[in-house]
């Protein structure tokens, strides 16, 4: 009898297969609507920039699953953001078919090195130290967010969706303390239980703007947040206002100070 799959086995299929699934979804999205100098709402860049972004990003990660050494940026959000306008300069192409199959060549050349390497094998990425595995994760959150975008400002459906949100935790969990807003966490003192609707739990615990993510329920929250699992990621983005989805009902608070459930997303920067 063929031995059952471990269960981080099954983890990593379904997310290497989440990460070429994205990438199609988002060729999709650019072949439906060739033209790419539409704006994206409430960004600086146009359709054509945002997927040349994707191209290059996935072309990095790739890159970095097979062991390269690349620089990009120090890991700040103001250094990443520079390299990416400096990446975006040097890349003209805007050509939404070109894009397409450049987003999702380099995502398959992601997985196909991921599927060489052990999970736990280490990179250094854009946002510091991690794993492979968590870097698959990181890989898929930068398309989620980025794909959504691509939706809204082409009127076509997001492919952000419960199962793939929850494979993006493990990079949340990981980036969360390095992109602490120092300004507005500054002498922040307060413990998060953040749980997802229908499936992951974890605690983020401030001691004076410092913050330490734990997988596991770490004493007594001040604050406890249910998001629906959608809802979740696009406000860990940044591509939704605390208070519009508090207003509808997508975010429940309560414990001793449910009030910092409003303020919890503004504490980041969003990567």
């Amino acid at each position: 009898m063929t031995p059952a799959p471990a269960p981080q086995d099954t983890v990593r299929t379904a997310l290497l297969d989440a990460v070429t699934g994205v990438a199609e979804d988002i060729a999709a999205l650019l072949r439906s609507r060739p033209g790419t100098d539409r704006p994206i709402p409430g960004a600086r860049w146009t359709v054509g920039e945002a997927a040349a972004h994707l191209a290059l990003a996935n072309e990095l990660m790739a890159a970095l699953a097979a062991g390269e050494q690349r620089s990009y940026g120090d890991g700040t959000p103001d250094s990443l953001a520079a390299a990416n306008e400096d990446s975006l300069a040097a890349y003209p192409e805007r050509d939404a078919a070109v894009l397409a199959d450049a987003i999702v060549r380099h995502a398959r050349a992601f997985t196909d090195s991921c599927a060489g390497r052990p999970a736990s094998a280490p990179v250094l990425t854009p946002l510091g130290p991690m794993d492979l595995g968590t870097l698959a994760s990181y890989l898929l959150t930068h398309m989620l967010g980025h794909g959504y975008d691509l939706a809204v400002a082409l009127r076509r459906p997001h492919m952000v969706d419960r199962h793939r949100v929850a494979l993006t935790l493990p990079f949340l969990m990981t980036a969360m303390p390095r992109v602490v807003d120092g300004r507005t966490a500054a002498g922040h003192t307060a413990r998060y239980d953040l749980r997802v609707r229908g499936g992951g739990r974890f605690t983020v615990t401030f001691r004076d703007g410092v913050a330490e993510v734990s997988p596991e329920v770490a004493g007594r929250a001040d604050c406890t947040i249910l998001t629906e699992p959608v809802t979740f990621l696009l406000l860990a983005l940044g591509r939704c206002s605390p208070f519009a989805v508090l207003a509808r009902g997508k975010v429940l608070a309560w414990g001793r100070k449910p009030w910092l459930a409003l303020g919890f997303p503004l504490l980041f920067t969003a990567p």
